[in-house]
Protein backbone atom coordinates (compact mmCIF):
# COMPACT_ATOMS: atom_id res chain seq x y z
CA UNK A 1 0.00 0.00 0.00
CA UNK A 2 1.56 3.59 -1.20
CA UNK A 3 1.41 6.21 1.93
CA UNK A 4 -1.18 8.11 0.26
CA UNK A 5 -3.26 5.32 0.31
CA UNK A 6 -2.60 4.42 3.85
CA UNK A 7 -2.80 7.92 4.58
CA UNK A 8 -6.00 8.15 3.44
CA UNK A 9 -7.54 4.94 4.65
CA UNK A 10 -6.58 6.25 8.48
CA UNK A 11 -8.34 9.54 7.68
CA UNK A 12 -11.67 7.71 6.49
CA UNK A 13 -11.22 6.03 10.16
CA UNK A 14 -10.53 8.72 12.21
CA UNK A 15 -13.40 10.30 10.87
CA UNK A 16 -15.72 7.42 11.31
CA UNK A 17 -14.52 7.78 14.44
CA UNK A 18 -15.51 10.75 15.35
CA UNK A 19 -18.86 10.24 13.89
CA UNK A 20 -19.35 7.14 16.51
CA UNK A 21 -17.61 7.35 19.24
CA UNK A 22 -16.58 4.11 20.78
CA UNK A 23 -16.65 3.03 16.76
CA UNK A 24 -12.99 4.68 16.49
CA UNK A 25 -11.61 2.61 19.26
CA UNK A 26 -13.23 -0.98 17.38
CA UNK A 27 -11.56 -0.14 14.47
CA UNK A 28 -8.59 0.43 16.04
CA UNK A 29 -8.29 -2.46 17.87
CA UNK A 30 -9.24 -4.98 14.75
CA UNK A 31 -5.80 -4.14 13.80
CA UNK A 32 -3.77 -5.02 16.56
CA UNK A 33 -2.54 -8.88 16.68
CA UNK A 34 -3.73 -10.75 19.58
CA UNK A 35 -1.11 -12.81 21.53
CA UNK A 36 0.47 -14.62 24.48
CA UNK A 37 2.66 -12.77 26.41
CA UNK A 38 3.78 -15.58 28.72
CA UNK A 39 3.55 -18.80 28.40
CA UNK A 40 1.91 -21.27 27.50
CA UNK A 41 2.97 -23.54 30.36
CA UNK A 42 2.09 -26.79 31.46
CA UNK A 43 0.82 -26.94 34.97
CA UNK A 44 -0.67 -29.80 36.86
CA UNK A 45 -0.89 -33.00 34.96
CA UNK A 46 -1.86 -36.56 35.58
CA UNK A 47 -2.00 -39.83 33.07
CA UNK A 48 -5.28 -38.42 31.48
CA UNK A 49 -5.49 -34.58 31.83
CA UNK A 50 -3.58 -31.34 32.32
CA UNK A 51 -3.68 -27.60 32.50
CA UNK A 52 -2.55 -25.24 30.04
CA UNK A 53 -1.32 -21.91 31.97
CA UNK A 54 -0.93 -18.33 29.94
CA UNK A 55 -1.03 -14.84 29.98
CA UNK A 56 -3.07 -12.85 27.28
CA UNK A 57 -2.30 -9.61 25.69
CA UNK A 58 -5.54 -8.49 26.06
CA UNK A 59 -9.51 -9.53 26.37
CA UNK A 60 -9.61 -12.10 24.13
CA UNK A 61 -11.33 -15.75 23.87
CA UNK A 62 -8.52 -18.33 24.65
CA UNK A 63 -9.24 -22.27 23.52
CA UNK A 64 -6.65 -25.33 22.82
CA UNK A 65 -6.54 -27.13 19.76
CA UNK A 66 -4.38 -30.14 20.42
CA UNK A 67 -4.05 -33.92 19.37
CA UNK A 68 -2.13 -37.18 19.82
CA UNK A 69 -1.54 -36.73 16.18
CA UNK A 70 1.91 -34.26 16.26
CA UNK A 71 0.57 -32.93 12.54
CA UNK A 72 -2.48 -32.03 14.38
CA UNK A 73 -4.71 -33.51 11.95
CA UNK A 74 -8.13 -34.08 13.83
CA UNK A 75 -7.51 -32.29 16.75
CA UNK A 76 -9.74 -31.48 19.42
CA UNK A 77 -10.78 -28.31 20.77
CA UNK A 78 -10.71 -27.32 24.55
CA UNK A 79 -13.49 -25.71 26.56
CA UNK A 80 -13.01 -21.58 25.85
CA UNK A 81 -12.03 -19.20 28.05
CA UNK A 82 -12.26 -15.70 28.27
CA UNK A 83 -9.28 -13.76 29.67
CA UNK A 84 -10.19 -10.90 31.24
CA UNK A 85 -8.88 -7.74 32.91
CA UNK A 86 -9.73 -8.52 36.86
CA UNK A 87 -7.40 -11.70 36.42
CA UNK A 88 -4.78 -9.55 34.46
CA UNK A 89 -5.58 -11.85 31.02
CA UNK A 90 -4.44 -15.22 33.07
CA UNK A 91 -5.95 -18.43 32.30
CA UNK A 92 -6.04 -22.04 32.57
CA UNK A 93 -7.26 -24.53 30.28
CA UNK A 94 -8.07 -27.96 31.53
CA UNK A 95 -7.58 -31.09 28.74
CA UNK A 96 -8.80 -34.17 29.91
CA UNK A 97 -9.61 -37.56 28.59
CA UNK A 98 -6.50 -38.30 27.62
CA UNK A 99 -3.85 -41.18 27.20
CA UNK A 100 -1.29 -42.34 29.55
CA UNK A 101 2.06 -41.25 28.56
CA UNK A 102 0.87 -40.17 25.44
CA UNK A 103 2.89 -37.03 23.33
CA UNK A 104 0.29 -34.40 22.73
CA UNK A 105 0.46 -31.69 19.79
CA UNK A 106 -1.26 -28.15 20.95
CA UNK A 107 -1.57 -24.58 19.65
CA UNK A 108 -3.49 -21.50 21.62
CA UNK A 109 -6.16 -20.05 19.78
CA UNK A 110 -7.16 -16.20 20.25
CA UNK A 111 -10.44 -15.49 19.35
CA UNK A 112 -10.65 -18.42 17.00
CA UNK A 113 -7.28 -18.41 15.14
CA UNK A 114 -4.33 -19.55 15.90
CA UNK A 115 -1.60 -17.30 18.05
CA UNK A 116 0.29 -15.41 14.63
CA UNK A 117 3.53 -15.12 17.16
CA UNK A 118 3.51 -19.25 17.61
CA UNK A 119 2.21 -20.99 14.94
CA UNK A 120 4.56 -24.16 15.18
CA UNK A 121 2.63 -26.59 17.56
CA UNK A 122 4.67 -27.43 21.05
CA UNK A 123 4.24 -30.84 22.25
CA UNK A 124 3.43 -32.17 26.19
CA UNK A 125 3.61 -35.72 27.54
CA UNK A 126 1.07 -37.03 29.62
CA UNK A 127 2.47 -38.83 33.09
CA UNK A 128 2.78 -42.58 32.99
CA UNK A 129 0.72 -45.07 35.67
CA UNK A 130 1.26 -47.61 37.47
CA UNK A 131 4.93 -48.96 37.69
CA UNK A 132 5.96 -47.59 34.70
CA UNK A 133 9.12 -46.46 34.85
CA UNK A 134 9.45 -42.45 35.93
CA UNK A 135 11.87 -39.41 35.55
CA UNK A 136 11.41 -36.41 37.66
CA UNK A 137 13.54 -33.48 37.89
CA UNK A 138 13.64 -30.55 40.27
CA UNK A 139 15.54 -27.25 41.26
CA UNK A 140 15.34 -24.07 42.78
CA UNK A 141 16.99 -20.27 43.55
CA UNK A 142 15.98 -18.72 39.70
CA UNK A 143 17.63 -15.14 40.40
CA UNK A 144 16.79 -13.84 36.94
CA UNK A 145 19.15 -10.69 38.47
CA UNK A 146 22.10 -12.34 38.45
CA UNK A 147 21.88 -14.66 35.53
CA UNK A 148 19.56 -13.47 32.74
CA UNK A 149 20.37 -16.48 30.31
CA UNK A 150 19.34 -19.46 32.93
CA UNK A 151 20.99 -21.97 30.07
CA UNK A 152 19.63 -24.57 32.77
CA UNK A 153 16.53 -24.56 31.37
CA UNK A 154 17.48 -25.77 28.10
CA UNK A 155 19.31 -28.54 30.01
CA UNK A 156 16.35 -29.87 31.75
CA UNK A 157 14.27 -29.95 28.37
CA UNK A 158 17.14 -31.96 26.58
CA UNK A 159 16.72 -33.98 29.66
CA UNK A 160 12.90 -34.22 29.09
CA UNK A 161 11.93 -35.43 32.23
CA UNK A 162 8.26 -36.42 33.20
CA UNK A 163 7.80 -33.21 35.77
CA UNK A 164 9.24 -30.82 37.25
CA UNK A 165 9.35 -29.34 40.21
CA UNK A 166 10.10 -25.88 41.75
CA UNK A 167 11.27 -25.86 45.43
CA UNK A 168 11.39 -22.35 46.57
CA UNK A 169 12.64 -19.32 45.30
CA UNK A 170 11.80 -19.24 41.84
CA UNK A 171 11.71 -15.35 41.82
CA UNK A 172 13.42 -12.83 44.32
CA UNK A 173 10.97 -10.39 44.92
CA UNK A 174 12.03 -9.14 48.02
CA UNK A 175 10.02 -6.37 48.68
CA UNK A 176 6.90 -4.57 49.95
CA UNK A 177 5.14 -2.86 46.96
CA UNK A 178 2.51 -5.22 44.88
CA UNK A 179 3.80 -4.01 41.49
CA UNK A 180 7.34 -5.70 42.56
CA UNK A 181 5.56 -9.26 42.80
CA UNK A 182 3.79 -9.37 39.44
CA UNK A 183 6.74 -7.89 37.63
CA UNK A 184 9.21 -10.64 38.86
CA UNK A 185 7.08 -13.38 37.95
CA UNK A 186 6.43 -11.57 34.61
CA UNK A 187 10.14 -11.10 33.71
CA UNK A 188 10.91 -14.91 35.09
CA UNK A 189 8.30 -16.54 33.29
CA UNK A 190 9.40 -14.97 30.06
CA UNK A 191 12.54 -15.85 30.14
CA UNK A 192 13.43 -17.09 26.53
CA UNK A 193 15.52 -20.23 27.40
CA UNK A 194 12.84 -21.56 30.01
CA UNK A 195 9.90 -21.73 27.23
CA UNK A 196 10.52 -25.17 25.40
CA UNK A 197 11.10 -26.40 29.53
CA UNK A 198 7.72 -24.09 30.80
CA UNK A 199 5.26 -25.55 27.18
CA UNK A 200 6.74 -28.98 27.13
CA UNK A 201 7.14 -30.52 30.99
CA UNK A 202 4.34 -30.46 33.72
CA UNK A 203 5.49 -28.07 36.67
CA UNK A 204 4.53 -28.14 40.14
CA UNK A 205 5.75 -25.25 42.55
CA UNK A 206 5.80 -24.23 46.04
CA UNK A 207 7.76 -21.48 47.93
CA UNK A 208 10.25 -20.05 50.11
CA UNK A 209 11.37 -16.93 51.31
CA UNK A 210 12.21 -15.04 48.37
CA UNK A 211 9.17 -15.90 46.12
CA UNK A 212 6.91 -15.99 49.82
CA UNK A 213 7.85 -11.90 49.84
CA UNK A 214 10.79 -11.05 51.91
CA UNK A 215 14.03 -12.98 52.98
CA UNK A 216 13.61 -15.36 55.75
CA UNK A 217 9.81 -14.35 55.69
CA UNK A 218 7.41 -15.95 58.28
CA UNK A 219 3.93 -15.75 59.56
CA UNK A 220 4.36 -12.38 60.49
CA UNK A 221 4.97 -11.41 56.67
CA UNK A 222 3.17 -7.96 55.92
CA UNK A 223 3.09 -9.35 52.70
CA UNK A 224 1.82 -12.60 53.30
CA UNK A 225 -1.76 -12.43 51.53
CA UNK A 226 -0.10 -10.62 48.84
CA UNK A 227 2.09 -13.11 48.21
CA UNK A 228 0.12 -16.41 48.61
CA UNK A 229 -2.55 -14.56 45.96
CA UNK A 230 0.16 -13.72 43.24
CA UNK A 231 1.62 -17.52 43.19
CA UNK A 232 -1.95 -18.64 42.71
CA UNK A 233 -2.03 -16.33 39.74
CA UNK A 234 1.16 -17.85 38.51
CA UNK A 235 1.20 -21.37 39.21
CA UNK A 236 -1.61 -23.85 38.33
CA UNK A 237 -0.79 -26.75 41.42
CA UNK A 238 -4.04 -29.52 41.75
CA UNK A 239 -4.85 -27.30 45.39
CA UNK A 240 -3.49 -24.65 47.66
CA UNK A 241 -3.82 -25.85 51.02
CA UNK A 242 -6.70 -26.35 53.08
CA UNK A 243 -9.97 -24.06 53.47
CA UNK A 244 -8.96 -23.91 57.41
CA UNK A 245 -4.93 -23.48 56.24
CA UNK A 246 -4.37 -21.17 53.13
CA UNK A 247 -0.99 -22.01 51.99
CA UNK A 248 0.78 -23.96 48.84
CA UNK A 249 1.07 -27.14 50.44
CA UNK A 250 -0.54 -30.34 48.42
CA UNK A 251 -0.09 -34.13 47.95
CA UNK A 252 0.09 -35.12 44.10
CA UNK A 253 0.38 -39.11 42.70
CA UNK A 254 2.85 -39.38 39.92
CA UNK A 255 2.89 -43.22 39.12
CA UNK A 256 4.02 -45.42 41.98
CA UNK A 257 5.86 -42.18 43.48
CA UNK A 258 3.59 -39.91 45.74
CA UNK A 259 5.14 -36.16 46.43
CA UNK A 260 4.14 -34.43 49.48
CA UNK A 261 4.48 -30.36 48.50
CA UNK A 262 5.05 -28.43 51.80
CA UNK A 263 4.96 -25.10 52.79
CA UNK A 264 7.81 -23.80 54.99
CA UNK A 265 6.39 -20.25 55.27
CA UNK A 266 2.58 -19.40 55.99
CA UNK A 267 2.73 -20.52 59.88
CA UNK A 268 6.77 -20.76 60.06
CA UNK A 269 7.50 -19.45 63.23
CA UNK A 270 10.24 -17.03 63.28
CA UNK A 271 14.08 -18.60 63.02
CA UNK A 272 15.64 -16.87 65.64
CA UNK A 273 12.64 -18.12 68.41
CA UNK A 274 14.23 -20.56 70.87
CA UNK A 275 13.87 -24.21 69.19
CA UNK A 276 11.51 -26.63 71.40
CA UNK A 277 8.14 -28.57 71.79
CA UNK A 278 6.29 -26.09 70.26
CA UNK A 279 8.37 -24.19 67.78
CA UNK A 280 6.66 -25.26 63.61
CA UNK A 281 7.56 -24.24 60.18
CA UNK A 282 4.70 -26.30 58.86
CA UNK A 283 1.90 -25.34 61.46
CA UNK A 284 -0.83 -27.26 63.47
CA UNK A 285 -3.09 -27.61 60.09
CA UNK A 286 -0.11 -28.68 57.79
CA UNK A 287 1.45 -31.00 59.89
CA UNK A 288 -1.79 -32.75 60.55
CA UNK A 289 -2.39 -33.06 56.53
CA UNK A 290 0.96 -34.43 55.70
CA UNK A 291 0.81 -37.07 58.95
CA UNK A 292 -2.47 -38.31 58.05
CA UNK A 293 -1.41 -38.10 54.12
CA UNK A 294 1.26 -40.09 54.91
CA UNK A 295 -0.77 -42.73 56.61
CA UNK A 296 -3.01 -43.17 53.55
CA UNK A 297 -0.64 -43.40 51.11
CA UNK A 298 0.21 -46.60 49.61
CA UNK A 299 2.58 -45.04 47.10
CA UNK A 300 6.03 -47.23 46.94
CA UNK A 301 8.38 -43.74 47.21
CA UNK A 302 7.13 -41.30 49.19
CA UNK A 303 8.74 -37.61 48.67
CA UNK A 304 9.13 -35.05 51.44
CA UNK A 305 9.35 -31.58 49.16
CA UNK A 306 10.18 -28.70 51.20
CA UNK A 307 12.55 -25.22 50.39
CA UNK A 308 14.93 -25.62 53.17
CA UNK A 309 17.36 -28.26 53.95
CA UNK A 310 16.41 -31.14 55.94
CA UNK A 311 19.78 -32.90 57.01
CA UNK A 312 22.02 -29.78 58.04
CA UNK A 313 23.17 -29.72 61.42
CA UNK A 314 22.14 -26.01 61.57
CA UNK A 315 20.86 -24.36 64.94
CA UNK A 316 21.45 -21.54 64.71
CA UNK A 317 19.29 -18.83 65.53
CA UNK A 318 19.19 -17.47 61.87
CA UNK A 319 19.35 -20.67 60.20
CA UNK A 320 16.81 -20.96 57.71
CA UNK A 321 16.85 -24.96 57.09
CA UNK A 322 15.20 -27.40 59.37
CA UNK A 323 18.13 -26.99 61.79
CA UNK A 324 16.23 -24.62 63.45
CA UNK A 325 13.03 -26.53 63.39
CA UNK A 326 15.00 -29.81 65.15
CA UNK A 327 12.25 -30.86 67.43
CA UNK A 328 9.67 -30.91 64.44
CA UNK A 329 11.66 -32.22 62.18
CA UNK A 330 12.52 -34.92 64.21
CA UNK A 331 8.55 -35.25 65.76
CA UNK A 332 7.63 -36.36 61.52
CA UNK A 333 10.70 -38.83 61.42
CA UNK A 334 9.79 -40.58 64.90
CA UNK A 335 6.06 -40.65 63.47
CA UNK A 336 7.36 -41.95 60.49
CA UNK A 337 9.10 -44.85 62.32
CA UNK A 338 6.47 -45.65 64.49
CA UNK A 339 3.67 -45.76 61.90
CA UNK A 340 5.99 -48.06 59.83
CA UNK A 341 6.07 -45.72 56.37
CA UNK A 342 8.45 -47.46 53.91
CA UNK A 343 9.45 -45.40 51.41
CA UNK A 344 10.58 -41.63 52.19
CA UNK A 345 12.93 -39.41 50.66
CA UNK A 346 13.90 -36.20 51.32
CA UNK A 347 14.50 -33.38 48.66
CA UNK A 348 15.00 -29.52 49.36
CA UNK A 349 16.79 -26.31 47.55
CA UNK A 350 17.82 -22.89 49.21
CA UNK A 351 21.71 -23.16 50.07
CA UNK A 352 22.87 -22.39 46.38
CA UNK A 353 24.91 -25.64 45.76
CA UNK A 354 24.23 -28.89 45.54
CA UNK A 355 24.41 -32.09 48.02
CA UNK A 356 22.86 -35.42 48.74
CA UNK A 357 22.93 -36.36 52.16
CA UNK A 358 21.21 -38.67 55.06
CA UNK A 359 19.22 -38.41 58.14
CA UNK A 360 21.18 -41.26 60.02
CA UNK A 361 17.53 -43.24 61.55
CA UNK A 362 18.87 -46.44 62.12
CA UNK A 363 19.92 -46.09 66.03
CA UNK A 364 16.42 -45.14 66.66
CA UNK A 365 14.74 -47.64 65.00
CA UNK A 366 14.19 -46.29 61.28
CA UNK A 367 15.87 -46.16 58.41
CA UNK A 368 18.50 -43.69 57.06
CA UNK A 369 16.54 -40.67 54.95
CA UNK A 370 18.50 -39.78 51.65
CA UNK A 371 18.15 -36.14 51.28
CA UNK A 372 19.04 -34.59 47.49
CA UNK A 373 19.73 -30.75 47.39
CA UNK A 374 19.49 -29.01 44.29
CA UNK A 375 20.51 -25.04 44.13
CA UNK A 376 20.71 -22.66 42.11
CA UNK A 377 19.03 -22.65 38.99
CA UNK A 378 20.38 -19.67 37.95
CA UNK A 379 22.63 -17.72 39.98
CA UNK A 380 26.07 -18.48 41.42
CA UNK A 381 26.97 -21.50 43.38
CA UNK A 382 28.38 -20.92 47.83
CA UNK A 383 31.55 -22.40 48.39
CA UNK A 384 31.40 -26.19 50.09
CA UNK A 385 33.88 -24.61 52.52
CA UNK A 386 31.56 -22.79 54.31
CA UNK A 387 29.76 -23.54 57.86
CA UNK A 388 26.51 -24.97 56.81
CA UNK A 389 27.24 -28.73 57.24
CA UNK A 390 25.15 -32.08 56.77
CA UNK A 391 24.73 -34.26 59.99
CA UNK A 392 25.80 -37.07 57.41
CA UNK A 393 26.96 -36.58 53.36
CA UNK A 394 26.51 -39.67 50.60
CA UNK A 395 28.72 -37.40 48.52
CA UNK A 396 30.69 -33.83 48.40
CA UNK A 397 28.60 -30.72 48.13
CA UNK A 398 28.91 -29.80 44.64
CA UNK A 399 29.66 -25.96 44.07
CA UNK A 400 30.89 -26.13 40.52
CA UNK A 401 27.41 -23.88 39.24
CA UNK A 402 24.24 -24.17 38.13
CA UNK A 403 22.33 -27.54 38.50
CA UNK A 404 18.91 -29.35 38.80
CA UNK A 405 18.67 -32.64 40.49
CA UNK A 406 17.42 -35.64 38.82
CA UNK A 407 15.26 -38.88 40.22
CA UNK A 408 14.96 -42.31 37.86
CA UNK A 409 12.49 -44.65 39.13
CA UNK A 410 12.39 -48.17 37.55
CA UNK A 411 9.52 -50.76 37.82
CA UNK A 412 11.30 -52.88 39.88
CA UNK A 413 10.65 -50.74 42.69
CA UNK A 414 14.82 -48.69 42.54
CA UNK A 415 15.78 -45.26 42.63
CA UNK A 416 18.45 -43.52 41.53
CA UNK A 417 19.73 -40.25 42.89
CA UNK A 418 22.07 -37.29 41.08
CA UNK A 419 22.71 -34.10 39.96
CA UNK A 420 22.88 -32.46 36.61
CA UNK A 421 24.72 -29.67 35.58
CA UNK A 422 24.02 -26.77 32.92
CA UNK A 423 25.23 -29.37 30.27
CA UNK A 424 23.10 -31.46 31.71
CA UNK A 425 25.85 -34.20 33.13
CA UNK A 426 25.71 -35.98 35.73
CA UNK A 427 27.97 -34.40 38.29
CA UNK A 428 28.64 -37.55 41.04
CA UNK A 429 28.45 -41.22 40.83
CA UNK A 430 24.74 -42.53 41.08
CA UNK A 431 23.01 -43.38 44.79
CA UNK A 432 20.97 -46.33 43.50
CA UNK A 433 17.62 -47.14 46.64
CA UNK A 434 15.78 -50.50 46.42
CA UNK A 435 12.31 -49.72 47.93
CA UNK A 436 12.96 -52.86 50.09
CA UNK A 437 15.80 -51.23 51.99
CA UNK A 438 13.55 -47.88 52.45
CA UNK A 439 11.28 -49.79 55.37
CA UNK A 440 11.04 -49.74 59.02
CA UNK A 441 14.11 -52.21 60.43
CA UNK A 442 15.80 -52.67 57.50
CA UNK A 443 19.15 -51.65 55.86
CA UNK A 444 20.13 -49.62 53.11
CA UNK A 445 21.66 -51.92 50.64
CA UNK A 446 23.40 -48.80 48.88
CA UNK A 447 25.83 -46.58 50.64
CA UNK A 448 28.35 -45.23 49.18
CA UNK A 449 29.98 -42.65 50.70
CA UNK A 450 32.52 -39.73 49.30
Amino acid sequence: MSLVKDWSRRRALALLGAATGAGWFELLRAQTYPRILQGPMVGDTSSDSTILWMRASDAHRIEIEYSADLTLKSAARSIAVDARPDQDYIVRLPLQGLSPATAYAYRVLLDGKPDRYARTPRVFRTLPSGNAPLRLAFGSCARRILDGRQPIFEAIAAAQPDGFFWVGDHVYIDSLAPMAFEYEYQLQRSVPSAQAMLNSVPQWAIWDDHDYGLNNGDRTSPVRELGLATFKKYWANPSYGLPEAPAVFFRKRIAQVECFFLDGRSYRDPSDQVDGPSKTQLGTVQKAWLKQALRESDATFKLLIAGGGWATSGGDKFDESWGAYRHERDELFDFIRDERIGGVVLLSGDVHRGELNFVPRRAKGGYDLTELVSSPLAQPTRSANDNLQAEARLRSPYDGGSNFGWLEFDASSGLTLNLRDVQGRAVWEPVKLDARDLQIYRHRSVTKAF
